[in-house]
């Protein structure tokens, strides 16, 4: 089912996996505020979803996720938005992302620049075709990478990778993207959202709650000490033990059918 419930913003279900797609293809995807807003509130919706179990996001085309941030927009605002609003004006909100408690998946079609890069940062897991590209451009152009680049990117990939490839500017080619883990996964372009979708439905086949509370155990805990975050584990693993969920998973072991989850 294909719907079109924010301008900038394309949505597709199928079953419990969403498929949210970045859709300014004549800009090659730019992140504008209202693509920013389309996003941040899809996301909601999609997190108030009990059907959605598992959301995979791309870009509109076959060029490009998305080119990041809208520089004639960008332009305009600095003309018109005093330097002591800008901070609050642009970022006071987000696209949602990097808070939603369910998977998500990156699937990059093509050329992914600064922005772009940002929101592949705040995904799950990601997958990226041959096609793809990822270059951080920011301070060719007298900028920085301003909504988490700085701070993800050496997380994922280190401090040196991320030095290297935020102050270089260079375009970074899929393969390598991979050696460096800034994907997870590299696909022919033809597969790219099979194999998105296939994993997506892996994810989807298992218990809502436990998987949301797995997610939150790992992302918290990379932030947490090691005991705080086995203190998390614990924590979580027992409040699964008070959900339906986890007497029919053993139920339909041993009844050898698969599980009926009720999400609760």
């Amino acid at each position: 089912m294909l719907e079109s419930p924010h301008p900038t913003i394309l949505l597709e279900k199928r079953g419990s996996v969403a498929i949210v797609t970045l859709n300014r293809p004549e800009v090659m995807n730019a992140i504008n505020l209202q693509m920013r807003n389309d996003l941040h509130s899809v996301m909601n919706e999609l997190r108030r979803d009990n059907e959605v179990a598992v959301v995979v996001l791309t870009g509109s085309g076959d060029k490009a996720f998305s080119s990041g941030m809208d520089l004639k927009e960008f332009a305009e605002q600095l003309k018109s938005v005093p330097l002591s609003e800008l901070r609050r004006y642009r970022w006071e909100k987000g696209e949602g992302l990097a808070d939603f408690d369910k998977p998500i998946i990156a699937a990059v079609n093509g050329l992914a620049i600064g922005g772009g890069i940002e929101l592949c940062l705040q995904c799950d897991i990601c997958f990226a075709s041959n096609t793809a590209s990822f270059t951080f451009a920011e301070v060719s152009r007298g900028l920085l990478p301003g909504n988490g680049g700085t701070q993800r990117l050496a997380r994922r990939i280190g401090r040196s990778h991320a030095l290297e490839m935020i102050l270089s500017a260079r375009k970074i080619l899929a393969n390598e993207a991979l050696e460096m883990g800034l994907i997870d996964h590299l696909v022919d372009a033809s597969e790219l959202m099979d194999r998105a979708l296939l994993l997506a439905d892996q994810i989807a086949a298992n218990a809502p709650v436990a998987v949301r509370s797995a997610k939150q155990a790992v992302v918290r805990g990379l932030d947490l000490s090691l005991q705080e975050g086995l203190n998390l584990e614990r924590d979580l693993a027992t409040f699964l033990y008070t959900t339906e969920d986890s007497r029919e998973g053993p139920r339909a072991f041993i009844e050898k059918r698969s599980p009926q989850w009720q999400n609760r």
